[in-house]
């Protein structure tokens, strides 16, 4: 008896419990949404949109901690270049897969579904003609600064891409050319040696 009166309570609280955990999430949901915009109040337009007029820009933050602001600033000059890095070339793999079955029938069907994503992006960019153009401290502590890239730099970056794309490709159209002259050769000596 005292197992059935503690079961019925136990499924009686569930209903309570439940419902006090989702109301605790709204509420940090919305904590955090307030504490966002109170964050990036007086924030530059840059830190949320980095641009500049003809050339790239990226941002890169970083937190200021006991190591002071240099540190941070090194740090958030580190990711603002990687982000300019990756915006002028970057390799993707990229793997999603999608399990969904069913079973029962009519009503008694039940829908059980698997999705996995899996990206992996590798970047490796020479960056000449990087600068910090500007730098702001969030109340919070966190420092962004925004760097950009010189426009000439990109235009010799994607003109030396070009070249070595088409070096490339005629490095592997001469191998085929010898490769091809190799083989006529072999089989002019084949029909030598067979005579």
């Amino acid at each position: 008896m005292r197992k059935l009166i503690l079961l019925l309570s136990i499924v009686a609280l569930i209903p309570l419990m439940t419902t006090s955990c989702g109301k605790k999430e709204k509420k940090v949901e919305q904590v955090q949404a307030e504490q966002w915009k109170k964050e990036f109040a007086n924030a530059p337009k840059w830190v949320l949109n980095p641009e500049v007029e003809g050339g790239l820009a990226a941002v890169g933050s970083a937190k200021i901690g006991p190591a002071g602001i240099q540190f941070a600033r090194t740090e958030a000059l580190a990711n603002a270049r990687d982000e300019l890095a990756r915006m002028l070339s970057i390799k993707v793999k990229n793997m999603i897969k999608n399990f969904t079955q069913t079973t029962g029938i009519g009503d008694q069907t039940t829908v059980d579904k698997v999705s996995a994503q899996v990206s992996k992006q590798v970047t490796s960019q020479v960056l000449q003609g990087t600068k910090q153009k500007d730098m702001w401290i969030s109340p919070s502590g966190e420092l962004y600064v925004l760097v950009v890239l010189d426009p000439g730099a990109v235009k010799e970056a994607v003109r030396q891409a070009t070249l070595s794309s088409f070096k490339n490709e005629r490095a592997l159209w001469q191998q085929f050319q010898a490769k091809k002259a190799y083989e006529e050769l072999e089989r002019e000596i084949q029909k030598l040696e067979s005579q």
